[in-house]
C-alpha cells in the first residue's frame, strides 16, 4: 500500500503538459531513501515517507556515525543523499564533499573554492550557506561570493561557474538554489546595503543565464504582463514596480531574495518571497514600496509573473518575507485547492490559492504579535489584503528618532529562514519559532554603494507574559488556524523541521539538541547533545534498509553570532549578541554531521 506522500506525489507530480520538467530529479525527490535538494521535494514539506523511526522506538536512536566539517562557523541547510552519495556543504569557505556511503563515508572528492575575504564584510549575520541541490549529474552551489558553480556530482570537476553579483556593491549570498527543468534558480542577498533584489534562471547545461526578474523597477525588469500579473485578483497596472516608490529609490529598493523556493510542476510556477524594503527607516521611502515583502508566484519557463501578494506593505520592521512556501491541497467549500501556505517573519501565517493567489487566511501564528490587529478580509474593502497596523508599535507614525518598545515580534521575526515542516498523515504544519520583541529607532542615513544602509537602531527585548524563555516548536493548523501543542525553547528554535511517515518529527536547539517530538501530541521522546548548536536543518536517507537521521551542527548565524564570530558588544548583531550571551555557558563552536539510526 502506498502512503499518503507517495499518493500525494502521484497527484502533484503525475503530469507536466508541455512543461519541461527535469522526470529523473522527480523521480528522485520520489524517492524516500534519497534527499536530492534542501527542501526534500519542490512542495517544501520536509516530510519523509521513511517509517522505520517510530514513537515507540525513537528512544533507542544511537550515533551511527560522524563527519568533522573542518569550519567553525554557523551550519545552515544540511546534506544531500543522491544514490549512494552524500554531499555535505559548509559555510564560508564554502568546502563541499562528497562521501561514499557504501564505504563508511569515505570521501569521494572536496571542492574548495577561491573566494575574495571581502565579500565576509557584506554578509548579513554570519557566513553561513543554506546548501546545495542536485540534478542531471551535477552539483549546484551558489557561493558567499555570488558565484553560480555546477559540479559534476561523480568527480567534483567544475563544469560552469557564473557571476550572480557584486560584491563591492553589497551583494552577497547565503541561500540555496532550486533546479527546475532545465533551469536552476538563484537568488541574491544584501538589503541592508541598497542592493536591488532579483531572481535569476540560469541555464543547467551551460550556465547561460536565461531570464532575470527584479523586485521592483520597470515593467520589463520586473518581469510582468501589466493587465494579466494580479495582485488580489487585479491585475497590477502599469509601473507597479516604481509608482510606490518616491523618485527612483526603487533602483536601492532592497527586496531581496536570500531565502526558500518551492514549485508546482503541473503549473508550472515557482513560488518565493522578496524581503525588507531599504532602507529600514520608513520615513525615507514614503508609499507601499512595492514589491519588497511579496510572494511571488512567476512561470518558470519565462519568468512572467502570474500573481503577486504583498503581505507587509512599506515594511516599517525589517520583517523580511523570505520564509519558505509550503504548497499543499486540500478541499475547501467542496472543492479541491492547491495550496500555498508562508509562515511570515511578521508573525502571519498566510494561506493562498497558488494557482490563482486568492487570499483564504492571515492569521497569527504566535499571540505576542502586536504590531498588527489583523489582516483586513473582507474583498470589498479598499484595504483589503493589507495588515492594520498598530500605532504605537509604528515607526512611520512616531516618527523618526523616536525610540518605539516593546514591538513583537523583532526584526528577526516569529520565524526567521528556518524552515516548517508539514504531515499528510496528521494535516499539521511544524514550526520553529522565537520568542523576542523589540525596541527600535529610525534615523536618516545616507547611501553610499557597498556600505551599510540600515537607518535603525534595534534592541531584542523578552515576550512580555511568555514563558520566559526565547522560543517555541509549534504545531499549526492551517485548517482553523490554530496552535494545537507549543513546545517552550531556552532560546529560539533555528533549526529547520522534518516531519516523518513513522509520526516522529525532528527539529534541533540551540543547545546542541536533537529532539523527536510525537507528531500528534508533540510529546518529547528523544534527545540527543551534539558537540555544537544547532542550526542546520533535519533530514533523512535510507541505505541498505536502514532510515538513518541527519544533521548538521555549527553554532552561528543569526541567534549565533556572538558565539560564531567572537562578538562581546551586546548591540553587535542587532542585538543579537546581547540576547543570546546565555548560549555560551551550553554549547560552543563546532562544525559537524551527526548521523543517527536505530540499533541492528
Amino acid at each position: 500500500m502506498k502512503t499518503l506522500l507517495s499518493l500525494a506525489s502521484v497527484v502533484f507530480f503525475g503530469s507536466f503538459g508541455v512543461v519541461s520538467a527535469n522526470e529523473a530529479l522527480i523521480e528522485r525527490m520520489a524517492d524516500p531513501g534519497q534527499w536530492v535538494i534542501q527542501t526534500g521535494d519542490y512542495a517544501n514539506q520536509r516530510y519523509s515517507e521513511l517509517d522505520q523511526i517510530t514513537p515507540a522506538n525513537v528512544g533507542d536512536l544511537q550515533i551511527a556515525w560522524t563527519f568533522s566539517t573542518g569550519v567553525l562557523r554557523g551550519h545552515e541547510g544540511g546534506p544531500l543523499v543522491v544514490g549512494d552519495v552524500m554531499y555535505v556543504h559548509t559555510p564560508f569557505p564554502n568546502t563541499l564533499y562528497a562521501l561514499d556511503l557504501t564505504n563508511e563515508g569515505r570521501i569521494i572528492w572536496s571542492y574548495s573554492p577561491v573566494q575574495e575575504q571581502d565579500v565576509l564584510a557584506v554578509m548579513c549575520c554570519d557566513t553561513v550557506n543554506r546548501g546545495v541541490a542536485y540534478a542531471d549529474g551535477k552539483i549546484f552551489m551558489q557561493q558567499a561570493d555570488t558565484t553560480v558553480v555546477a559540479l559534476n556530482a561523480a568527480t567534483g570537476a567544475v563544469d560552469w561557474s557564473v557571476q550572480n553579483g557584486d560584491p563591492t556593491k553589497g551583494e552577497s549570498n547565503t541561500a540555496t538554489v532550486m533546479p527546475v527543468g532545465d533551469k536552476v534558480i538563484v537568488g541574491i542577498a544584501g538589503g541592508e546595503y541598497g542592493v536591488r533584489g532579483h531572481v535569476t534562471a540560469y541555464s543547467i547545461a551551460d550556465g547561460q543565464r536565461l531570464w532575470r526578474a527584479y523586485s521592483m523597477g520597470p515593467d520589463e525588469d520586473i518581469l510582468v504582463d501589466p493587465e494579466k500579473t494580479t495582485h488580489l485578483g487585479k491585475p497590477i497596472g502599469t509601473n507597479s514596480g516604481t509608482n510606490t516608490w518616491e523618485g527612483d529609490q526603487w533602483m536601492i529598493g532592497g527586496g531581496t531574495t536570500w531565502g526558500w523556493y518551492a514549485y508546482d510542476p503541473d503549473e508550472n510556477l515557482i513560488y518565493y518571497g522578496t524581503g525588507n524594503p531599504s532602507v529600514w527607516n520608513p520615513g525615507q521611502r514614503p508609499g507601499d514600496n512595492r514589491w519588497s515583502m511579496t510572494i511571488m508566484a512567476r512561470d518558470a519557463e519565462s519568468g512572467i509573473a502570474r500573481w503577486f501578494y504583498q503581505m507587509t506593505p512599506h515594511d516599517e520592521w525589517d520583517y523580511d518575507g523570505v520564509n519558505e512556501m509550503i504548497l499543499t491541497e486540500r478541499d475547501i467549500d467542496g472543492t479541491r485547492r492547491k495550496l500555498l501556505t508562508h509562515f511570515d517573519r511578521n508573525g502571519l501565517a498566510y494561506t493562498l490559492d497558488r494557482v490563482t493567489g486568492a487570499l483564504l487566511s492571515a492569521e497569527k501564528y504566535d499571540p505576542s504579535v502586536n504590531w498588527t490587529s489583523g489582516v483586513d478580509m473582507d474583498p470589498a474593502s479598499d484595504t483589503y489584503g493589507r495588515p492594520q497596523v498598530v500605532a504605537d508599535y509604528s515607526p512611520d507614525q512616531q516618527g523618526e528618532d523616536e525610540n518605539i518598545t516593546g514591538i513583537c515580534p523583532s526584526m528577526s521575526g516569529v520565524k526567521n529562514q528556518q524552515p516548517a515542516a508539514y504531515s499528510p498523515q496528521t494535516g499539521l504544519f511544524y514550526v520553529p519559532t522565537n520568542q523576542l520583541c523589540m525596541d527600535f529607532e529610525p534615523f536618516r542615513v545616507r547611501y553610499t554603494i557597498g556600505q551599510p544602509y540600515v537607518g535603525a537602531t534595534t534592541t531584542l527585548t523578552q515576550v512580555q507574559g511568555g514563558h520566559g524563555g526565547l522560543g517555541n516548536f509549534v504545531a499549526w493548523d492551517d485548517r482553523i488556524s490554530q496552535i494545537i501543542w507549543s513546545n517552550p525553547e531556552t532560546f529560539s528554535v533555528w533549526s529547520g523541521a522534518l516531519a516523518t511517515a513513522g509520526g516522529v518529527v525532528f527539529y534541533g536547539t540551540l543547545e546542541g539538541y536533537l529532539k523527536a517530538v510525537d507528531a500528534k501530541t508533540g510529546e518529547e521522546l528523544y534527545r540527543f547533545r551534539t558537540p555544537s548548536g544547532i542550526i542546520g536543518n533535519v533530514m533523512s536517507y535510507s541505505q541498505d534498509g536502514r532510515q538513518y537521521v541527519a544533521v548538521l551542527s555549527g553554532i552561528g548565524g543569526w541567534a549565533g553570532i556572538g558565539l560564531a564570530a567572537g562578538l562581546t558588544n551586546p548591540h553587535d548583531g542587532m542585538g543579537a549578541v546581547g540576547r543570546y550571551e546565555a548560549l555560551s555557558e551550553y554549547t560552543a563552536l563546532g562544525g559537524q554531521l551527526t548521523v543517527f539510526a536505530l540499533p541492528d
